[in-house]
């Protein structure tokens, strides 16, 4: 699949890893529609990339729709690049009580209803699209978490909804291979996200040198790289890879 002159909708791309990915789109001669809440920081890399910006709470239906509307506007849409999510931090049972249950239902809403809510939106119009030259139509990228898979202490809302997108990725592919459309899924260890930067200088590199090789956090643009190269090759499908410098998370 060619990035150039085709059409990328990256959810969450108005910072950290899907803006990464967003300018990867662009750097390849690619066209990217970037879907956040966050508008300001939005508008202005839209802007700076020359591409567009679309409002999007990823669990709407209606706001999901404006995203796919004005990618498909703008070109041939081939691909989504979901990263946005939410990340709490809260104990099954804690000092202040059990783990709230608006808190859990938040995050399973955003990070798994969010993420097949866009997929599916963005699966249909990806299917009416003129086949490539192995039948292909489109791609489709989840973001995971190696909290998936080794979740800490007070990750039980956060793991259990990335474990959820992981365990879509094979047979939503299954799903959406008549269609020519790929299903990947890339599960990031510790990176610099906005959320981790915001930390203290000592604790970010603490955390670094908890990754084998190389000991320290992961570069969004090495998650961009990663999403490069699954669009790029075809027989990359329904699958999940981890990112994560061989990292296995401890307890705490």
């Amino acid at each position: 699949m060619q990035i150039q002159n085709n059409v990328f909708i990256v959810t969450g791309g108005a910072s950290g890893l899907g803006a990464a990915t967003a300018r990867m789109i662009t750097e390849a001669g690619g066209r990217v529609v970037i879907a956040d809440v966050q508008v300001d920081a939005g508008a202005a890399l839209a802007q700076e990339l020359n591409g567009q910006f679309v409002k999007c709470d990823v669990t709407s239906e209606e706001d999901g729709k404006a995203v796919v509307a004005a990618a498909v506007a703008m070109g041939t849409l081939r691909g989504l690049v979901n990263c946005a999510g939410v990340a709490p931090a809260v104990k099954t049972v804690g000092k202040d009580g059990p783990h709230p249950l608006d808190v859990f239902q938040r995050a399973v809403n955003i990070n798994l209803v969010g993420t097949f809510n866009m997929a599916r939106l963005a699966a249909e119009a990806m299917g009416n699209t003129e086949a490539g030259e192995y039948g292909e139509r489109g791609v489709i990228i989840n973001t995971a978490s190696v909290a998936a898979f080794d979740g800490q202490m007070g990750q039980a809302a956060y793991g259990s909804s990335k474990a959820a997108v992981a365990g879509m990725t094979l047979p939503m592919a299954r799903d959406l291979a008549r269609n020519g459309i790929r299903v990947m899924t890339i599960a990031p260890g510790i990176f610099e996200t906005p959320m981790l930067m915001g930390m203290p200088q000592e604790v970010r590199d603490s955390l670094g040198k908890m990754v084998p090789f190389p000991p320290r956090l992961g570069m969004p643009k090495e998650y961009a790289h990663l999403a490069k190269a699954i669009i790029e090759n075809v027989m990359l499908n329904g699958e999940t890879i981890r990112l994560d410098g061989a990292i296995r998370m401890q307890p705490k």
